[in-house]
């Protein structure tokens, strides 16, 4: 028998792949939330870990290594067209080239630290939900949240901002960059909260499940063990 996937897992891949590609179009502008200077990346981005819990907590920590792989492809495809499109030659209609590259382009130490904080960010984020329920039996959702976001957020903005601007400031900037992102993004989840909350007790009863991750493998790249 073929194994079948439900509309909400389907529907919760397609917002993580969304949030994804879109980050990091929207990352180009830089916007300013009181007197913190951020990317309009924040808007959106923080979603992806949101979706990530959910999964995590209501599916289980397989069922979200296969998402974030799938995300990571599909946001490696984004990138790669958005390139190809930059430098085939464009019609003598198009007038807007240069602002277009802008937009669309990224250098490739920018999109390569993208990539790898990805990665690390969300395993961890998965990681962290998983082991905690596993640890509180299943309660307390909302402590598991707040804690696997902020490790996550914290290794995705520790990674991106050390492998796309060691070098290219101030250590201390650096770092303050790093801790201001990472506290903005968690205290966006602690703000989504009740929803989130809302959220998972609603997939949870219309999926009826509600998985504990014993006797899983950790291991990033077993994507077969579903």
């Amino acid at each position: 028998m073929k194994k079948q996937v439900s509309v909400a897992f389907m529907i919760s891949g397609l917002l993580f792949t969304v949030c994804l590609i879109v980050a990091n179009i929207v990352e180009q502008k830089l916007i300013q939330l009181g007197p913190i200077e951020a990317t309009a990346g924040l808007l959106i981005f923080p979603i992806s870990y949101i979706v990530n819990d959910i999964i995590a907590e209501v599916w289980g920590y397989r069922k979200a290594r296969l998402i974030i792989w799938c995300g990571f492809v599909m946001n490696f495809l984004a990138v790669a067209i958005f390139q190809l499109s930059i430098h085939v030659p464009g019609s003598v209609n198009f007038t807007h080239q240069e602002a277009y590259e802008t937009v669309m382009g990224s250098t490739l130490r920018i999109v390569g630290a993208s990539f790898v904080a990805f990665l690390v960010g969300s395993f961890l984020n998965a990681y962290v939900m998983s082991r905690m329920k596993l640890f509180q039996k299943g309660r307390s959702f909302s402590i598991r949240a707040i804690l696997s976001t902020l490790v996550g957020e914290g290794a995705d903005s520790l990674v991106f901002f050390v492998l796309a601007f060691y070098g290219l400031m101030p250590n201390a900037d650096l770092l303050t960059l790093v801790f201001t992102q990472m506290a903005m993004k968690t205290g966006y989840e602690i703000l989504v909260l009740p929803l989130t909350n809302v959220v998972v007790r609603w997939v949870k009863r219309i999926e009826g499940i509600d998985m504990l991750d014993e006797n899983v493998s950790y291991n990033p790249f077993r994507i077969s063990d579903l």
